[in-house]
């Protein structure tokens, strides 16, 4: 009796805790898309949808030693499509440099600024300083860029980053990676 009261207690345990983990990143919100002003979205096909819902976060998957992710393009340089300067600190960077920005979960209120993180691709990897926060709680303004929210498991890398990887430049854009904490 003791034993079935012990694995029925784990099994809920588990069932529990993954229960927890799955609600701990659901969407937060929705974001409606609005047009942006003319010739102010710099990424045309990227732009916000008008009408459109977006979901927000204000979470990302939990942080592992293999982190699974979606890496995303991003132009760190000012007129780029980045938007404004980076939240570390308010600057623009060098897309020659490896730099990410991470999902607003990941960017931890800014507790990973100017800490690197190691990026793997298909056999590849680096070493990539975090300089900004991909927001998953905002967007379709002039800050962002006229861009949605990203979503809650985005790394968005710099030319210097899928460089690095070896992306053949035909397959930029998105790509499945891995990351940790360096």
């Amino acid at each position: 009796m003791k034993t079935i009261f012990l694995v029925l207690f784990s099994l809920l345990l588990i069932l529990f805790a993954s229960c927890i983990d799955a609600q701990s990143c659901n969407p937060s919100g929705k974001l409606r898309g609005k047009k942006p002003p003319r010739g102010q979205c710099v990424n045309d096909p990227d732009c916000c949808q008008p009408g459109k819902l977006y979901d927000t976060y204000t979470c990302s998957p939990p942080v592992t030693k293999q982190t699974k992710a979606i890496m995303t393009i991003n132009n760190f340089e000012k007129g780029g499509d980045g938007g404004g300067p980076s939240e570390c600190d308010n600057k623009y960077h060098s897309n020659e440099t490896p730099i990410v920005a991470l999902s607003t979960g990941w960017y931890n209120k800014g507790r990973r600024c100017f800490n690197y993180v190691n990026i793997h691709y298909k056999g590849k990897s680096v070493k990539a300083k975090v300089v900004d926060e991909c927001d998953t709680t905002m967007g379709c303004d002039d800050v962002h860029g006229y861009q949605p929210p990203c979503r809650n498991n985005i790394v968005d890398g710099s030319k210097a980053v899928w460089e690095a990887l070896g992306v053949p430049k035909s397959d930029w854009g998105e790509a499945d990676i891995t990351w940790s904490d360096a």
